[in-house]
């Protein structure tokens, strides 16, 4: 959520998150060839089958998540599961060893009591030379509680345990950076004041000191020379299964 309308807002600083990732995974996915077969684990609302035309599309997710969870944090209100091909444990899914050619695992690993249990089942159900497109914030609030086990996830966990699951990482890409992340969160204020202090930006002045910091976050990032190694939106992760 946004934090000014549309005619208060100075520039995107902080708002290129979801887009940027989908993109990624929209080209991503292109490199699979045709015809293969692709899991979506954790699939959701399977925001992603539009970019899978090519390929044939299974759709997998424990199916439990409503929109409203426990009602704490952020919540998307409504969640529609009905598409799913396979419902189950993402730690125990249904299927023969190396029957996929690719998985896709996206924005999931925060919402696992055990994500190396997941990478495991992976390496499991992936043939060799099979593909993993995995994604997960590096920073994250409290989103699908109570289904929310991790703030995020450093390049250190992907570089140490897709190694040990027997997986050579082909691309690992840093989403956004420290001034980005910053951003975000400040454009995020006014509704976590209302929500939370039962407060809000109550005069211009305040929203044009959140404007100024906003334009000066900007600024920084179009200078950034590598803060997202301290933070960042998060990963994104190409691997092939040895």
């Amino acid at each position: 959520m946004l934090l000014f309308s549309k005619e208060n807002i100075v520039n995107i600083t902080g708002t290129t998150n979801e887009q940027a990732r989908t993109i990624w995974v929209a080209q991503t996915l292109k490199k699979i060839t045709a015809g293969s077969r692709i899991l979506d684990a954790g699939a959701g609302e399977r925001k992603f089958k539009p970019f899978c035309t090519h390929l044939n599309y299974i759709a997998q997710d424990f199916s439990r998540y409503d929109g409203k969870g426990d009602n704490a944090g952020l919540q998307t209100g409504t969640w529609d599961q009905s598409g799913l091909d396979i419902v189950s444990d993402i730690t125990a899914i249904p299927e023969p060893d190396a029957s996929f050619d690719a998985i896709m695992c996206i924005e999931v690993f925060e919402h696992l009591p055990d994500p190396l249990k997941a990478l495991c089942e992976f390496s499991r159900l992936l043939r060799p030379q099979g593909y993993l497109i995995l994604t997960a914030p590096f920073c994250s609030l409290t989103h699908f509680a109570p289904f929310h086990f991790a703030t995020g996830f450093n390049s250190y966990f992907y570089s140490h345990h897709l190694e040990l699951n027997g997986f050579t990482i082909l691309e690992m890409q840093r989403n956004g950076n420290y001034f980005e992340y910053l951003a975000q969160e400040l454009r995020r204020l006014p509704f976590i004041a209302e929500r939370y202090a039962v407060d809000g930006p109550s005069s211009n002045n305040e929203i044009a000191a959140l404007n100024i910091l906003l334009e000066m976050l900007g600024r920084f990032s179009q200078k950034d020379i590598g803060s997202s190694e301290l933070l960042a939106y998060g990963y994104h992760v190409f691997a092939m299964k040895r």
